[in-house]
């Protein structure tokens, strides 16, 4: 059964992946609405086995405690970031979840190098920790404005031409290196058009319960949309590789995206396939000396073991 929902998880974000080694131009190469077969009506009850699947997973990984995953999200304004990881991790165990917002660094953040402040937040060994925006802001936002490059105190030579190229390969160094140590790099970009962006800005305006989440400072970034274009196909074109590919899913339908998000995720942890530890046999003596002296406390008239007298009674009622 595991397998074969694999195979579909599989097959279905398979249009998503760039694949490593491919020049990627977004308007030319995925559609913000794309949609597949899929119809809105079918999203609920596919999101819900989605959340499932990550549920039981995520249980696995904790238990196994040896791998750690971490998820990249990357979107312009109103891409549905927040959206998108409270509806996908919605059933899992808060406790085998940390998530991490990257804006404006601060001066500690600045006296250190630009992956620093990343590396503080990575995830431990049987959690998964979510990056809403990520180091590849490095090479996004301090890319279309030079004034945030201007702002890290680099050396003069750093600054000189190639050092997007050079970022590029430090980036894929530096995820080569946590995948080698067991901590899977899931990457995740929200691909919404240019009209879509438009339509919930206005939305987040015209609705007073929504005013919060809008800045005027989300205006003049939309004026620089081409060039973010750009450097999202470059970092795309430059970031995917076989150990931490890029997904590209569309981000113009909300329920769609939330669907690829959680089965890229959901993808990633049955590829890791955590499994139970099992317990050795000096550990299975002692379960069965504490099984022995927690029956012999049980009350008269009172099952020794409940939980497993109830479930005999429900086997027995199963035709």
């Amino acid at each position: 059964m595991a397998d074969t929902r694999a195979r579909r998880i599989a097959k279905f974000i398979e249009p998503l992946r760039v694949e490593p080694g491919a020049t990627v131009d977004l308007a030319r190469d995925f559609d913000p609405r794309y949609k597949g077969s899929l119809k809105k009506r079918d999203g609920v009850g596919l999101l819900s086995t989605g959340v499932s699947l990550l549920a039981e997973y995520q249980a696995r990984l904790a238990a196994q405690d040896t791998y750690g995953v971490l998820l990249c999200l990357q979107a312009l304004d109103a891409g549905g970031k927040d959206g998108t990881i409270r509806h996908v991790m919605s059933g899992v165990n808060p406790q085998g979840v940390r998530v991490s917002s990257f804006k404006v660094p601060s001066t500690e953040e600045l006296d250190h190098d630009y992956l620093w402040r990343y590396a503080q937040r990575l995830p431990s060994r049987g959690e998964i920790a979510i990056f809403n925006r990520s180091h590849y802001e490095e090479v996004l936002v301090v890319r279309v404005h030079d004034e945030v490059l201007r702002r890290q105190k680099l050396p003069e030579r750093p600054k000189r031409a190639g050092i997007w190229e050079r970022r590029y390969r430090e980036i894929n160094n530096w995820e080569r290196y946590l995948t080698d140590n067991g901590f899977k790099v899931v990457k995740v970009f929200l691909n919404l058009s240019k009209e879509e962006q438009r339509t919930r800005f206005l939305k987040r305006i015209d609705l007073p319960e929504k005013n919060w989440k809008f800045s005027a400072a989300d205006v003049r970034e939309r004026r620089h949309w081409d060039e973010y274009q750009k450097a999202f196909s470059e970092m795309l074109s430059a970031t995917s590789t076989k150990h931490a590919p890029w997904y590209v899913v569309p981000a113009d339908r909300k329920w769609f995206a939330r669907i690829c998000a959680a089965a890229v995720l959901a993808h990633t942890l049955m590829e890791i396939d955590p499994q139970y530890p099992t317990l050795g046999e000096q550990a299975r003596r002692d379960l069965l000396t504490a099984r022995g002296e927690l029956e012999a406390e049980a009350p008269d008239g009172a099952p020794a073991d409940p939980y497993a007298a109830r479930r005999r009674t429900k086997d027995a009622r199963r035709p």
